[in-house]
């Protein structure tokens, strides 16, 4: 079979195509015949080293954690899954170095494994993983919030999504409207407030904006429930501007940040403020198999979808192409970047 390897830790140019053996899945393991995969910034961070040096040796690598696709065969002690099966991945590339889903098969445990509801396509399946698995463990950790989404579970709840024309923001658009929360987006142009708009957001502000505090208490007098950060360092003193007592900071990111970040004390004291900090590798099993369920209850209603009508636009490339797709996503190419595996049939 083809699959995308490197050896090393590096820029895109130590992706290669190559030539690997199918393997056999074992007790409890699944073979996938991967359909689409999807690259996040996790996939090329984790290919630039994480902090080791530019040429690093590593194990034979594919990467990608999110894919979809076709359970082509089952070990032994598989019961949730058969041949034909419609499947997505839960972080696919954590079980093993060469489990990525930048190749035409792949092993999994059956875990790391969703059902693709009916008449979802592969391109949801794997272009929402991460950034849906995100967004949900974002709406479902403030104290006064619902531990599960489902329509209504965010009813009468307001909540503030920075970079809503991202991956994880529109993912959290999506299923906020879906779960029934108000939904304020901050962008950072005329053309990413459209994509949020396409999202489902009721209100988008434009940033920088020195009244951007003003303007959000305009649309939520008493505060908002729930900040989606994606910027946690540089949006720290707009927090606790906004931010009902009790209210949360749900932060996945620091962009434009500077790793460290700075709390007003006094301020966050009285409000009560809640900074849950949250990253899918060390979030739980009980996490991921949650969100992956309410997930695909949102798929199921229409509710998630990509392309433009939904605010993500998608930029395809092939599996030869790999290398591509890497820097399309490092250069912050806006929208879902996916890597045609195998044909659907």
């Amino acid at each position: 079979m083809k699959a995308v390897v490197y050896r090393r830790a590096g820029g895109p140019e130590v992706l290669t195509l190559s030539e690997r053996d199918v393997a056999e899945p074992g007790p409890g393991e699944v073979r996938v015949r991967l359909v689409v995969s999807a690259v996040n910034p996790t996939d090329w961070k984790a290919r630039q080293g994480r902090g080791v040096e530019a040429g690093t040796e590593v194990p034979d690598t594919v990467p990608n954690q999110d894919g979809a696709g076709i359970v082509d065969a089952v070990g032994p002690d598989v019961t949730g899954f058969a041949p034909g099966d419609r499947v997505w991945t839960l972080l696919a590339g954590t079980h093993a170095p060469e489990s990525g889903t930048a190749q035409e098969y792949t092993v999994l445990p059956a875990e790391k494994l969703a059902g693709l509801p009916g008449g979802v396509g592969f391109d949801e399946g794997a272009g929402f993983g991460i950034p849906a698995l995100t967004a949900h463990r974002a709406l479902t950790v403030a104290e006064d919030g619902p531990a599960r989404l489902s329509p209504g579970a965010l009813a009468g709840k307001t909540v503030l999504v920075s970079g809503g024309a991202g991956a994880v923001g529109n993912a959290t658009i999506q299923l906020g409207r879906w779960a029934g929360a108000t939904v304020i987006a901050t962008v950072s142009s005329d053309a990413k407030a459209a994509l949020a708009t396409a999202a489902g957001a009721q209100h988008v502000l434009r940033y920088p904006d020195p009244e951007l505090a003003e303007r959000v208490r305009e649309i939520a007098p008493d505060g908002v429930d729930l900040v989606v950060e994606v910027a946690t360092g540089v949006n720290a003193p707009l927090h606790a501007a906004v931010l009902r007592t009790r209210g949360t900071v749900a932060a996945y990111g620091d962009d434009r940040g500077t790793g460290t970040i700075s709390l007003e004390f006094g301020a966050n004291l009285w409000l009560n403020t809640r900074y849950q900090f949250l990253v899918l590798y060390t979030v739980g099993a009980d996490k991921l198999r949650a969100g992956a369920e309410d997930i695909n209850a949102a798929f199921a209603d229409g509710a998630l979808r990509l392309g433009d009508e939904r605010g993500v636009p998608v930029h395809r490339f092939s599996l030869a192409d790999t290398a591509k797709a890497h820097i399309a996503s490092e250069e912050g190419a806006t929208g879902k970047v996916l890597i045609d595996i195998s044909p659907e049939s």
